[in-house]
């Protein structure tokens, strides 16, 4: 299909075409108006057209899965953008050549040309969130952009919707496996939601070197403490309660809902206030919750600090 000029909606066939001052309704694209199929026949005029606007050229085969996760969101982001950069996509298979030229070595690739030559590129099939940070690097935000699924999921644990956050980390689990960061966010909302040992199994079924790192750890002491403190419903009937078995309790139920930092603080405040507090329990639960996270852990490693100091 020819190439068009997304901002005047003109056939492009040189650059000096391509200069022709806007004219069309951005709001107007196609998805055919930005996304081309690339190909020997074609690969001049591409090259063109980056002389005026920016093309992203997605690398793919038809045997590669995780191109095909890669392809609808790219599609997607391409008509988001009305007209910002073109999306070619070259089918490697078909078109070995044009693939040897371009050191493609691994799919799925993405390369960002501009000017007639690469910006950027980057492997793999990202999240959604990650390609958009990618693109910030290059292009402004479409100012209707919708959130991404991570932050839909993110913004569903905040409000208390747990069901929907879980529904979205299971989705982007199934399309990225191997981004453990998933199945770790997942865990986290399972938790949210009270099963408690649906999270032990995600967890436990990750890489070694991802069950031990700090996120994964974080939830693990989530689901530790959790056993240990009191449910929402007596931790809502201690209120107007400022005593040290009511702050201790409130601070644990933090730390159980992954809260860490605003329970570790209250541990500390309490610790200030009354050390002898149930033979020093806050300093005793602080010491519980770092091992839980781990010593390399940031919240550790920061309230660590701050009890040797106040303690010395």
């Amino acid at each position: 299909m020819p190439i068009v000029d997304p901002r005047t909606g003109e056939p492009l066939s040189s650059p000096q075409k391509a200069s022709t001052p806007p004219a069309a309704d951005a709001a107007q694209l196609r998805a055919e108006d930005v996304i081309i199929e690339l190909d020997a026949g074609n690969i001049q005029q591409v090259l063109e057209a980056s002389m005026q606007v920016p093309v992203l050229l997605d690398c793919w085969a038809p045997w590669c899965e995780p191109c095909k996760t890669l392809m609808p969101i790219l599609e997607k982001l391409a008509i988001e953008y009305n007209g910002a950069f073109l999306l070619a996509k070259l089918d490697v298979e078909a078109n070995p050549e044009i693939s040897s030229q371009l050191g493609v070595r691994s799919l799925p690739d993405v390369k960002l040309v501009s000017q007639g030559g690469l910006v950027d590129s980057f492997q793999g099939a990202l999240p959604e969130k990650q390609i958009r940070e990618w693109l910030a690097r290059y292009f402004p935000a479409p100012e209707d952009a919708p959130p991404s699924p991570e932050d839909q999921a993110a913004e569903a644990l905040a409000a208390g919707d747990a069901a929907t956050a879980r529904e979205i980390y299971q989705q982007l689990v199934a399309q990225y496996p191997e981004h453990y960061a998933y199945q770790v966010a997942l865990a986290r909302a399972l938790v949210a939601e009270g099963s408690m040992e649906d999270a032990r199994s995600v967890l436990d079924n990750l890489p070694p070197e991802e069950r031990d790192a700090p996120a994964a750890r974080g939830v693990r002491a989530s689901i530790a403490f959790g056993d240990q403190a009191l449910s929402h419903a007596e931790i809502d009937a201690m209120q107007g309660r400022d005593d040290s078995e009511a702050q201790f309790q409130r601070a644990l139920r933090q730390i159980a809902d992954g809260d860490y930092e605003t329970g570790l603080e209250g541990l500390l405040t309490l610790m200030k206030q009354d050390r002898g507090y149930n033979d020093d329990a806050a300093r005793k639960m602080l010491l519980q919750v770092f091992d839980a996270l781990g010593a390399e852990h940031p919240l550790t490693v920061a309230y660590r600090r701050k009890l040797f100091t106040m303690m010395y």
